[in-house]
């Protein structure tokens, strides 16, 4: 029979969001229900919530952990009391077809969900009703609150350093934006022995903070131009520039910018270095120029950092209990369901470092 769990539901455009209850159904053949233990609070979130025109109401959330209370007759992996990450990105690949979202109702009329809305993924509620490909087993061994970011920051970020760079030991790399996404970057990029490490950002202080993650030098953005900051810390002149730039935040500024640190084409090089957006994409796309195109120069986009979830969480839950995904630190603010715009309102204003959960 339907569930009423409480839920953050955006009801009018530009106003915060209200806790009430929804009306969750049974989970249908290829759907688990699940009560969270944590989920996270991603800027993809803010995109949506300042988006204009959105569709009415709104639930959001796309990463957490929680405790399997239902199956759908289909779903094989997971079993009742299981303990499971949820996600927006199916878990194998191929995947054996399009996700089926549950009819979620409030008071009476059909939730939408937040991007990407085919998955039906939505994390913002105690329970939640998810397709069975969003939905990935948690060894009961795992912490249960900290683990409820891989199912986004750490996939995109660590998975784009891991998959869309096939970053090796000893390569450059530049980050540009040391949020939850770009540390990820970072300790990935660490962990595969790259050098240097280069974070950009504004604030000192994050700067300082990347250092936990394996960041070997800070360029604050707001002393100079960082491109040449970059350039001149890897070589200087036509020399300097990284082998992987990324680009955590997704503006058209940053976006150009990994591109003019990426690396040209050294003699007998197929390539030259790349740039790599991360972020989600919120300005103009830059146009590449000739002697960008001439020096071999690759942009490329990192989609849930390229992760087949199936093959890579167990990798990621297996580096945070051998201490080399620092959960525990890079998640530094925890908010309660009723806090959530609260929550955002932080994120917004620049002021969490990592990220931040909200805790059932």
């Amino acid at each position: 029979m339907p569930t009423k769990t409480p839920a953050a539901i955006y009801v009018e455009s530009g106003k915060p969001m209200v806790i009430d209850e929804i009306e969750l159904p049974d989970p249908g053949p290829t759907q688990v229900s699940i009560r969270h233990f944590a989920t996270g609070v991603c800027h993809s979130q803010l995109h949506e919530l300042h988006r204009p025109n959105p569709t009415l109401p709104l639930v959001l959330g796309h990463e957490s952990t929680g405790v399997v209370t239902a199956v759908g007759s289909e779903v094989r992996h997971v079993a009742e009391g299981d303990h499971v990450m949820v996600t927006w990105v199916p878990r194998s690949a191929p995947a054996p077809g399009p996700p089926t979202p549950a009819h979620v109702t409030y008071r009476g009329e059909q939730i939408a969900f937040g991007a990407p809305a085919y998955t039906g993924t939505f994390t913002w509620a105690r329970d939640t009703v998810a397709d069975e490909q969003m939905v990935l087993p948690l060894d009961k061994s795992a912490a249960t609150d900290v683990t409820a970011i891989i199912g986004c920051a750490i996939m995109t970020g660590a998975g784009a350093a891991i998959h869309a760079a096939n970053v090796r030991p000893g390569e450059s790399v530049a980050i540009i934006g040391a949020g939850g996404v770009g540390l990820a970057i970072i300790q990935a990029c660490a962990n595969l022995s790259a050098d240097p490490i280069i974070v950009v950002d504004l604030a000192d202080e994050k700067l300082e903070f990347a250092k936990k993650f394996g960041a070997t030098i800070g360029v604050n953005a707001s002393n100079g131009d960082p491109v040449k900051q970059v350039q001149e810390l890897t070589g200087g002149g036509l020399a300097g520039g990284v082998d992987h730039a990324f680009d955590a935040i997704g503006i058209g500024q940053t976006m150009s910018q990994v591109l003019e640190m990426a690396r040209a084409r050294r003699p007998g090089d197929r390539e030259g270095g790349e740039a790599i957006l991360v972020g989600v994409p919120h300005g103009d796309m830059p146009v590449l120029q000739m002697y960008q195109l001439f020096g071999g120069k690759v942009y490329r986009g990192a989609p849930g950092g390229c992760c087949i979830p199936d093959r890579d969480f167990p990798l990621f839950v297996r580096w945070a209990a051998e201490g080399k995904l620092p959960l525990e630190e890079l998640v530094t603010r925890r908010y309660s369901l009723e806090q959530i715009n609260e929550a955002c309102d932080a994120l917004a204003h620049g002021e969490i470092a990592g990220r931040a959960i909200v805790e059932f």
